[in-house]
Parts: structure tokens; sequence; C-alpha cells
């Protein structure tokens, strides 16, 4: 008998680029055409709600459906009477999947899977504004994970924390990792490179941070390791600037006022939000690519500049070694002297910076969509 699965697709709806939306988007693409002798009946809900453009929607075994129930009252009818019953709604489905923690109901003899991509809201609640964890805590992801039939954890470090603080059985979470977009693997050509230095009126030689601005990423400690470096006199006439790559996340004034503080204020770059076809060649031309997180469920950007062949200095918490293994320098991201000490080394020392360079290359390839959608297509199918 044909499997019928249905794939919540809500997070596609506000038509952002943050890494939830990149994991959906990306896993569609290349799982849907696997299933060949599978439908797929996509949940697309929302009052107000971006149009879709993706080739995946014109297979013939997968059929989008659209509601417009205002997600606040369906989140509400979900959390506090499980109803509507999302696989009837949908007209019938086997398995739901939930690549995400948005919240659903479904019918008994619907089993359900769902994607847990961190617990940071759990661990570090700081971290986040009030309306966020406000967000987190409606979505009862507790709950969640101990109604769901099956989980998917997109690294060790995610499943620990699963078990850990939600007392979840480890039987029934898989680690899958997540893969590393084409676009950011793809060549970066020598007039691309040009455009891109002259775009973001980006230095000849500079160090990169390229994500939010948020405080969980630890840009302040960046910025003071960074100002040391410069105070040297191995990097005060090198030219070396500091590229802080990304969009405005929250509570960021810290990092400006803290930049505009340091003497090495005229050394350092905000180019602001950075679109995804000029972060190849944003990684490319970095000497350095400086990561010191306090906590990631998975941590795409550090391994899209390996993919690139640009030396990183990262943190060695959450799942960031878990990622990176020996082809990145991991430091405590508590302590700037240390990340100061790192990126030192790195940048003076021609052998390790190579080293680095290499190992990350290789170990970037393994980050690979087409497997992803391989084993979480098994996995939901069972």
């Amino acid at each position: 008998m044909r499997t019928t699965i249905g794939i919540d697709i809500r997070m596609l709806a506000r038509g952002n680029k943050s890494g939830v939306e990149e994991y959906t988007s990306e896993l569609l693409e290349h799982m849907l055409p696997l299933g060949g002798d599978i439908r797929f009946k996509l949940f697309y809900n929302g009052w107000k709600k971006e149009p879709l453009d993706f080739k995946w929607l014109e297979l013939p075994n997968v059929e989008l459906k659209e509601f417009r129930i205002p997600n606040r009252i369906l989140d509400g009818t979900f959390r506090f009477l499980d109803l509507p019953k999302v696989d009837s709604l949908l007209g019938g489905v086997d398995k739901f999947f939930s690549p995400h923690i948005f919240l659903s109901s479904v019918g008994k003899s619907c089993e359900k899977i769902v994607t847990f991509h961190d617990l940071s809201f759990e661990k570090y609640p700081e971290f986040y504004s009030s309306q966020k964890n406000f967000w987190h805590f409606s979505m009862n992801p507790r709950q969640q994970a101990e109604r769901a039939d099956n989980i998917i954890a997109v690294s060790a470090s995610t499943k620990q924390d699963l078990v850990e603080i939600y007392k979840i059985a480890p039987e029934k979470i898989k680690v899958i990792y997540s893969g590393l977009s084409m676009k950011v693997k793809k060549e970066v050509l020598p007039q691309e490179k040009i455009y891109v230095q002259k775009k973001y009126n980006l230095p000849d030689n500079y160090i990169l941070y390229l994500g939010t601005l948020e405080p969980r990423k630890n840009i302040v400690s960046l910025l003071t390791a960074f100002d040391r470096l410069k105070k040297e006199n191995t990097f005060k006439d090198s030219g070396l600037k500091l590229v802080i790559a990304g969009a405005k996340g929250w509570l960021y004034n810290e990092i400006f006022t803290t930049a505009q503080k340091f003497s090495s204020r005229g050394d350092i770059v905000f180019t602001g939000f950075v679109e995804d076809e000029y972060k190849p060649a944003l990684y490319r031309g970095a000497k350095l690519f400086v990561y010191p997180s306090f906590y990631e469920g998975f941590g795409f950007p550090p391994l899209e500049a390996m993919a690139k062949g640009t030396p990183v200095v990262t943190s060695g918490i959450s799942s960031i070694p878990e990622a990176v293994e020996n082809a990145a320098m991991t430091v405590n991201p508590t302590s700037p002297d240390e990340l100061y000490r790192a990126m030192r080394e790195v940048l003076t020392d021609p052998k390790l910076s190579s080293l680095l360079s290499a190992r990350g290359y290789e170990r970037a390839k393994i980050f690979d969509w087409n497997k992803c959608a391989k084993e979480t297509l098994e996995f939901i199918v069972g």
C-alpha cells in the first residue's frame, strides 16, 4: 500500500532565511524526488503567507494543501483542545513530519516525527528576547518531544540534551546531520571575489565573523581579542581588519558600543546582512574565520568557511566540536584570552593555517544534503 506523508511547511510562510527555513527548503528539495512511490501532502497555513516558488512543488507525487487559519488561533486550539487533527485536514496521511517544533495535533493512527535543532532556549533563556522565550514556551517543546513517535536531532549534542533535559528515551531519537548548500561549495571565480570585495568595501587582509548579531554569538569577546591583536607590533601595520558580517538580531547595541571603545575601531568593518550568493566569496577572501558562539544546535558558518578552505577558530562547546572535529582550533568561548591566543597562532603560523585549511575542506565534504535527505526519508518511512 502506498505510504502518504504529511509535512509541515509553515516555517516557509515567513520568507525568512534562518537556519530552520534553510533546513526545511534544502531537505525538501533533496528528499521529495527520492520518494517516487510515496505521496507527499504539504501543510501550508497562515492568514498571510509568502507565495512558494520551489521546483519540488511540480513533482507528480507532491500535493500542496493551503489553509488560511490564523496561526495564533491554530496554535491555541492545538495546545488547549488538541484539535484540529492535521492528518484529517490533509485528507488522511500515514505519517506527519515537522521539520521544526511548531505545534500540531494528529490522530492516533498517524505517526508523528519532529526535528529538534537545539534546546538552547531551555539551557540559556537569557540569550533570547522575552517575546522569543514566550514563543518557545507556547510551542510546548517538552510535550512535543514526549508525544512524538520519533525524533530527528541535528547533532549528538542535541540528542543528549533531549535525553537529559526532557528525559526522552534515546532509542526514539536519531541523529541526522544537515548538509551544506551547493551554493557554498561552488568554486568562487576571481571576478566574483572582486565584485563582493567592492560591494561590501572589504579590505585585502581580514578576519571574518558571519552570523546574526546577538549576545549568543559572543561577538564582544571577538572584538576584545581583535583589539589585543592590533596592539601588537606584528599586526599594528599589517592592514589586518575584522569584518563582522550579518544582520542585527536582538540586544546588538553592546556590540557597536564595545567596538567604538577600542583603539582598533577604525579596523572593524560591519557589512550588515549578506545575501547567500555572496557568502562563498566572503568566506574565501578571509585569512581566518572566527565563530566564538556560546551555544549552537549545529552551527553552519564554521563548516561553510571550511568548505571554502578558510582556517577556522571556533568554540569548543555544544555541537561545534562534533561538527568540526580536528579540522578547526576550538577554544573556551568564555575566555577572550584563549580566543586571542588561538587567533594569533593561526595568523602567525603558515603551516598551521594550511593544515587547518586542508582538514576543514575535507571535513566539510561529509555534510551532504543528499545523504541527509536519504537518511531522513528512511527514518520517516520506518
